[in-house]
């Protein structure tokens, strides 16, 4: 799109803008009259059918009523007695009277066009008086034997409507009614046959699209059809019928489509007889002048989108047109080689470029500006005070507090140097922001996780020291929620000359240092009270006592004399860092040179456990201190007393555990405890076993298991990293790169 002209891209834009509005309208417009039509159209067959079956009813309630009246007249009474046709004929009285009863039957087949026929039978007679035979005997006639049949549908009263065909091959629905004992004494039978022919008539019309009409009994027999072959079929075996059975609804319809073309089927079942009129349509028919208006608004549609197309073209060279004026302003003007881009790419590059370098400048500003502020800072705690300092801190009064992280050592091990950056950076962005808004704040990093922090304000109240406390508690909290580690602060006392911040920074140095005794995270004072200048202790006592259960293998009592010497030092009423590391560094160095007076080798008490006067420096409380003397005389006991055997024990569980575990996360010190051992006693015996440390020991045996694993398995990088011990891939290819100098896949590669 970069490339394409500005003209072509505004006249794509403004014509989606106009031509999909109008095409979502258009298909809506189109697809509700569609819709509207196709109800309609059915709301319309189902009130057609509606007012079908109620001309059907009142015609057949019609003819059953004069039925009816004609049963309450004695015109029956007269031939009563007569059962046989012999008897009838015997006299010309008799005569008359069944000639009654047949022009009665006439009457009544005279009332309604639609009456092919109409007889009456006489009970246990052997002749039946009828509108188209006249009186003849019952041999001669139609069986009546259907009427049996017929009859068990009755309830009540009332006659009851059956379909049937006659001999004649003519279908009627013939009205049942036997005579009633509460009008006359006459037992018999007055059937009336109606055409099915005229009945259907009701159903069918000449409307456009009506294809078949029907009347199928409640039992599932069609009564009444338009095609004749289905005349007292089962309707159940057309699934569509059998569809509208099973809806047990009054009414309803069903679109089908069957080979592209849509069919109605209408249906609407008569409450009094129970029957269901169906009525079925041709929706394309019906559709056809709603489908015409659809194309004819699509044509509409067209050639408003076609006029469209000539507008969007002309106002979008007149929108463009400032655009490319300004384009060609610039690439004579400037020396910005931009090919192949339309006039909004050429535009935005322009602008973008301009932008960077202004960001450009104005990053060198601040980054010197922060460079400046930061060497000025320095050279004030170094006590050198310049010009460019003294606008930084423009207020009378000083004070310096220094944040240091706890553990530093442990800290320095979790991160990387790109982390720790990022945490430096992070730290200075918010510990400035947290001071109020009347104290001037200024960080910088002294190094060894040590942040230094000049505090510049006005005259010293009670409130303001309350304030600054607060501010150094959000600072603690902050930094630890940043760094995820935690930290120590300590404060100077106050400097009203801006000479004195470099002598405030050590004493803020100094309290820091205080946290050996008071413990990690807290917030120090610097105390004018304390005796800084005191003289070294030393308990010489203890050292004696120390090196006399060292001769006797005490570890016990080593660990209760190292609490009195901790113990000591607390209860001193002032002992600097410095006393307390010349106490610890004096009683490491005594016993050392005492185990080597016995001819013990301290190195190989200690191998791979780093320089002890070192770690001794980089602990901050005299908890972690005692911990690590603890460690360290264990070692040397279990040394002093271990038996070779013993050794070769220790040696052989520890390599059997590595053998069955080496490919699960190892808790060393939960494996030490397992094995009866210190950790650190532990490491050595794998040192002096393997030359490699515990861990290198450990991946080297999971990067054998891997390299196995690799040619003999179709594992993937992934699963052979989680097979063998891994959280994830890229510890895997870590380590792999380390002991094989290649990748895993390359090795899989040159294996394969």
């Amino acid at each position: 799109m970069k490339r394409v002209p500005m003209t072509l891209q505004l006249s794509v834009i403004l014509f989606c803008i106009m031509a999909v509005p109008i095409a979502i309208l258009t298909w809506y417009s189109s697809e509700q009259i569609l819709e509207n039509s196709e109800q309609t159209i059915v709301k319309t067959a189902l009130a057609e059918l509606n007012t079908n079956q109620m001309l059907m009813e009142r015609s057949m309630n019609y003819l059953s009523n004069h039925t009816v009246a004609l049963t309450s007249t004695n015109t029956f009474d007269r031939i009563q007695q007569l059962l046989s046709f012999a008897e009838l004929n015997s006299n010309l009285t008799h005569v008359m009277n069944a000639r009654i009863v047949q022009r009665e039957l006439m009457q009544l087949k005279r009332q309604d066009n639609s009456v092919y026929s109409a007889f009456f039978y006489l009970n246990d007679a052997d002749y039946v008086i009828s509108t188209d035979k006249g009186v003849t005997k019952l041999d001669n006639y139609e069986s009546i034997d259907w009427m049996e049949g017929a009859l068990e549908e009755r309830r009540g009263i009332r006659g009851v409507w059956y379909a049937r065909k006659l001999d004649s091959g003519v279908h009627v629905l013939s009205y049942i009614l036997p005579l009633n004992k509460l009008s006359t004494n006459t037992n018999g039978t007055i059937v009336v046959n109606l055409l099915e022919s005229e009945f259907e008539s009701y159903f069918h019309t000449s409307d456009i699209g009506k294809q078949e009409a029907m009347v199928i009994h409640s039992n599932g027999t069609i009564l009444s059809h338009s095609d004749k072959r289905f005349l007292l079929e089962e309707g159940m075996k057309q699934p569509i019928l059998k569809e509208i059975f099973e809806s047990n609804a009054n009414e309803g319809y069903v679109l089908k489509e069957v080979d592209g073309e849509r069919t109605l089927y209408t249906w609407t079942q008569s409450k009094k007889t129970g029957w269901v009129n169906v009525g079925v349509y041709a929706m394309e028919e019906f559709m056809e002048t709603a489908q015409m208006l659809q194309r004819n608004i699509v044509v509409l549609t067209m050639f408003i989108v076609l006029a469209g197309i000539i507008l969007t073209i002309i106002l979008a060279i007149w929108l463009s047109k400032p655009a490319r004026k300004l384009v060609q302003h610039l690439s004579s003007k400037t020396n910005l080689k931009i090919k192949g881009k339309n006039e909004l790419a050429f535009l935005d590059q322009a602008f973008q470029a301009m932008q960077e370098k202004e960001e450009s400048l104005h990053y060198m500003l601040r980054i010197h500006e922060r460079d400046s502020h930061s060497l000025a800072i320095h050279h004030l705690l170094r006590g050198e005070s310049s010009l460019h300092v003294k606008h930084i801190f423009s207020k009378a009064c000083f004070l310096v507090a220094v944040v240091s992280i706890d553990q530093y050592t442990n800290y320095v091990s979790k991160y990387n140097t790109e982390t720790r950056d990022y945490h430096r950076f992070i730290f200075h962005l918010h510990c400035e922001d947290l001071f109020p808004e009347n104290v001037i704040a200024r960080c910088v990093y002294q190094g060894d996780g040590c942040f230094a922090i000049i505090i510049n304000y006005e005259h010293r109240e009670e409130k303001s020291d309350s304030d600054l406390h607060k501010t150094f508690k959000k600072i603690r909290n902050k930094a630890e929620e940043l760094l995820k580690h935690s930290v120590t602060i300590g404060v100077s006392s106050p400097a009203v000359k801006m000479e004195m911040v470099s002598s405030r920074f050590a004493e803020a140095m100094e309290v820091i240092k205080y946290r050996m005794i008071k413990g990690s995270g807290g917030i120090t004072y610097w105390d004018k009270k304390a005796d800084h200048e005191q003289k070294y202790i030393y308990p010489s006592n203890s050292e004696r006592r120390i090196l006399n259960f060292i001769d006797n293998g005490d570890l016990a009592s080593i660990v209760k004399e190292l609490k009195v010497i901790s113990e000591e030092i607390r209860s001193a009423a002032y002992v600097s860092y410095d006393n307390i590391l010349f106490i610890y560094y004096h009683l490491v160095g005594s016993c050392i040179k005492h185990v080597r007076e016995s001819n013990v080798s301290i190195a190989k008490i200690y191998t791979g456990n780093g320089n002890i006067y070192t770690v001794l420096s980089s602990i901050d409380t005299l908890e972690e201190l005692e911990n690590y003397l603890f460690t360290f005389f264990e070692d040397m006991i279990q040394h002093l007393k271990k038996p070779t055997d013993r050794t070769n024990d220790y040696r052989e569980r520890i390599l059997n555990y590595l053998d069955e575990h080496y490919c699960k996360e190892i808790n060393f010190q939960e494996m030490a405890a397992e094995i009866g051992i210190s950790y650190s006693y532990m490491r050595r015996i794998v040192y002096e076993e393997t030359g490699q440390s515990l861990i290198d020991h450990l991946n080297k045996r999971r990067i054998e298991r891997a390299k196995q694993m690799l040619v003999e398995t179709n594992l993937t990088i992934g699963e052979i990293a989680f097979e063998i011990g891994y959280k994830n891939a890229q510890s895997f290819n870590r380590f792999f790169r380390k002991f094989e100098g290649m990748t895993p896949s390359h090795y899989k590669q040159m294996r394969l």
